[in-house]
């Protein structure tokens, strides 16, 4: 392995980092500014022109305020929980192919920071990690509260997962690969989007996508009506900031994923009809990736101020009583399509 590629990887490492804070940093300002517009009001317009810094603002308020720790709390997993939850938040995004071979020189350069063959699984390992960060701290608050949301959290979470692998299994009975890159790659050309050979499996997943990252209408563990302010009650500072930033980034994370998976990724119509340059597509096809990773967290805040939560009743029945056996009708009803299709059309 040759210098020069590990100071590419690096360098696309610290990128995609950087990107990821950024977007996870103002998605709270654009939560804000969509909340402001559905409820006829202006939100943040202070600091800054049209309240471009106020995430700044709140990020410096968060480092500078004074870190509680509660007398009965278990200090070294009060502390681990919220840098659990940043750090799985953080590492999910490195299977995802933010676009294709950029060629700067004699060197080809891939917009992907781990091209694996099992990229599905590394996502599905690395979401089933960030109930730990959320259970840890609820459990080490030594609050009644706290707990309570980290356990709706950790059945939340495991009640979706299952339903959210078993839509991933339809897909990958239509792609055949565990790879991301290899899953965007097949979806060139705008109706070979695996949105149209698999709608239903793209519903599922959304929908546990919103139950994963805890957002309304499934934000049961941070249920204010309830539970105080749920698994981060005792937590203020820094360590409440880790939290919420790491909510935004699987908010992130989740949309880029919808949109790799199901919508192309990189891939746009007519791409290769523009009579561009590989490198002039590449570019163009990152930032139409990146404006459809918009396009779904506008929708996860949209569905926010528009929609009321479930009971927990409700949400454990959508679950398991509805979710799951539609995932497993959906698995059923692609291998007939497709033992249908390679019998009598190939």
């Amino acid at each position: 392995m040759d210098t020069a590629f590990i100071i590419e990887k690096l360098i696309l490492v610290v990128i995609v980092f950087v990107i990821t804070l950024v977007i996870a940093m103002y998605s709270t300002l654009a939560e804000r500014k969509i909340a402001g517009f559905m409820q006829d009001r202006h939100g943040p317009d202070r600091a800054g022109l049209f309240g471009i810094l106020q995430p700044l603002c709140d990020g410096g308020k968060f480092f500078f305020k004074e870190e509680i720790i509660p007398a009965g709390a278990h200090k070294s997993l009060f502390i681990l929980g919220p840098t659990l939850a940043i750090i799985t938040a953080c590492i999910s995004s490195a299977v995802i192919p933010w676009g294709q071979t950029l060629t700067i020189g004699d060197r080809s350069i891939l917009l992907q920071v781990a091209d694996v063959n099992i990229g599905v699984l590394y996502i599905f390992g690395v979401i089933a990690l960030g109930v730990y960060g959320i259970m840890l701290g609820g459990w080490a608050s030594n609050n009644k509260f706290s707990l309570m949301g980290a356990i709706r959290a950790a059945s939340q979470s495991i009640s979706y997962e299952i339903a959210m692998g078993l839509s991933i299994i339809a897909l990958l009975m239509v792609t055949q690969t565990l790879s991301i890159g290899e899953i965007v790659a097949q979806q060139s050309g705008f109706v070979n989007w695996n949105i149209w050979a698999q709608p239903i499996g793209f519903l599922i997943f959304m929908t546990c996508a919103f139950a994963e990252c805890n957002r309304v209408p499934f934000d049961l563990p941070e249920c204010e009506t309830e539970l105080v302010g749920g698994y981060h009650t005792e937590y203020s500072s820094m360590k409440l900031g880790l939290y919420m930033f790491s909510e935004y980034i699987n908010m992130f994370v989740s949309s880029s994923l919808m949109a790799a998976l199901y919508f192309g990724g990189y891939n746009f119509p007519f791409m290769y009809d523009l009579g561009l340059s590989e490198n002039w597509i590449t570019i163009i096809g990152t930032l139409v990736f990146f404006l459809k990773i918009f396009g779904f967290i506008f929708f996860f805040m949209w569905i926010r101020w528009t929609l009321p939560r479930f009971r927990y009743d409700q949400l454990m029945n959508l679950g398991w009583k509805m979710l799951i056996p539609l995932a497993i009708a959906n698995i059923v009803l692609t291998g007939i399509i497709t033992i249908v299709k390679d019998t009598y059309f190939n």
